[in-house]
């Protein structure tokens, strides 16, 4: 059965490949398996076609990745299954180690929408990745934050929890600082002090600076107060 869902996929993917889109997402997304070319909507709505069969896990498990959007589409996947909060989590721990670029992690958090109703359990469930030393591990645990707990019962143990990732690679720092932003652009009070204060390290904080910046929703005095903050790091 995993054979003839993998024939399926095979062809529905070269079927919604865009040479001129392979081309320009290549440049984006360093190493890792070839593209073809299919984007992320389509994607997602074949996930949700292959959710909904009978061989939907033997396809997950059985069928080998040879192109950068069949790990994409496991991903999704997990995220559109009719699952328990356990198995869904089950099938997330299994995904997880799969992550070895920015993009993977995250279409897969953001795709990852069912957590929301059980926000308590899944925290607990995260906060090994947060402290993580493996790049693409704490950058899933801090996208997973940006993406699915900046809400008022939750902003300070997301601001908490995202001063405590000390991973230090490139794409984590990226992932902090962009979860930060939104932070500050959603509850700038709360977030304010974490700005200024020295929990953050300085190459996360200026970019969380930077894209502060670059928001529609902030006032000219705070944006003018947020560059002015950016320029006196060193």
């Amino acid at each position: 059965m995993s054979h003839e869902i993998e024939l399926l996929v095979k062809e529905a993917l070269k079927r919604l490949s865009e040479p001129g889109y392979r081309e320009f997402s290549q440049g984006l997304i360093p190493g890792g398996l070839p593209l073809i070319g299919v984007r992320l909507p389509a994607l997602r709505r074949l996930a949700k076609e292959v959710a909904v069969r009978s061989d939907w896990q033997s396809y997950l498990t059985d069928c080998p990745e040879q192109y950068f959007e069949e790990t994409m589409l496991k991903g999704m996947v997990i995220g559109k299954a009719n699952l328990s909060l356990e198995e869904r989590l089950s099938w997330i721990a299994w995904f997880v180690p799969k992550i070895d670029n920015w993009s993977v992690c995250d279409s897969f958090c953001a795709g990852l929408k069912p957590v929301q109703k059980d926000r308590e359990q899944v925290w607990g469930f995260l906060q090994p990745y947060l402290v993580s030393e493996k790049e693409f591990e704490a950058r899933f645990g801090a996208v997973m934050l940006l993406d699915h707990y900046i809400v008022p019962e939750w902003i300070d143990r997301v601001l908490a929890a995202l001063s405590g990732v000390k991973q230090p690679g490139y794409y984590v720092k990226m992932a902090v600082g962009w979860a930060l932003s939104v932070c500050y652009v959603k509850f700038p009070n709360q977030t304010f002090p974490y700005l200024t204060g020295n929990e953050i390290d300085p190459e996360t904080r200026k970019k969380a600076l930077q894209k502060i910046t670059e928001s529609r929703r902030i006032s000219g005095e705070q944006r003018e107060l947020i560059r002015r903050m950016r320029r006196e790091i060193s």
